[in-house]
This record gives structure tokens, C-alpha cells and sequence, in this order.
């Protein structure tokens, strides 16, 4: 299979299982991908190529966005968490600052209210 990282037999699978497999893995390459162009772009003394790797770092910051879109249609889960993050400007400084010290949480929000 061209898509790596199958923990379950590919037999036993959904087909739209596999298919958000691929999605995913291909989000994870284009997150990596954003990584390495940030590091390469702190890293270089030449501002035309800060300007290239800029360029193609941004480039795959769209890819992402895509294969997030993409998954959000097919996952309402995470279509509404997505769309609430994104509506309410939550982070991940937001939910850690909304727990306790000491409280024992893991302070990655209350799950209250969800199914």
C-alpha cells in the first residue's frame, strides 16, 4: 500500500477509513515540510534564499490547509473543534491557562457537554 502506517490490516478497514489514513499522513508530511523551511529560513545568511524558502514554506502551509479542509468534511468531530478553535481564537496557551494548578487536569479543556 502506498500509504504507510496502517496499524490494522488494510482488509479490515473501511474504504474512507484508508482514505482519511492517507489524508492524515499527507497532513503530517506537509506539517514536517512547514518545519524544516522554518528552520532553513532562521538558518540562512542569504535573504534571496530566505525569500525562496519562504515562499515555498507558505506554499505548503496551503497544502495543509487543504488536506485539513478536506478532513473536516468527513469528520464532523473535528469539524466543529476546528471551527470552534478557530471562531473563539482558542490555542493551546487559552485551554492551559483555564486549568488549575495543581488540579490534576491535564488542562486540554473540560470534555462537559460532548457526547
Amino acid at each position: 500500500m502506498a500509504s504507510e502506517g496502517l496499524h490494522e490490516e488494510a482488509t479490515r478497514l473501511r474504504p474512507e477509513t484508508v482514505e482519511r489514513h492517507r489524508a492524515w499522513v499527507s497532513l503530517r508530511e506537509e506539517i514536517e515540510a512547514i518545519d524544516w523551511y522554518d528552520q532553513r529560513i532562521d538558518a540562512t545568511a542569504d535573504e534571496e534564499l530566505r525569500a525562496i524558502l519562504t515562499h515555498n514554506r507558505d506554499e505548503e502551509k496551503e497544502h495543509a490547509a487543504l488536506v485539513l479542509a478536506w478532513l473536516t468534511k468527513r469528520d464532523a468531530t473535528l469539524a466543529r473543534e476546528v471551527a470552534a478553535k478557530v471562531v473563539r481564537g482558542e490555542g493551546p496557551d487559552d485551554e492551559a491557562a483555564s486549568a488549575s494548578p495543581g488540579d490534576g487536569s491535564l488542562a486540554i479543556g473540560s470534555l462537559r457537554g460532548r457526547p
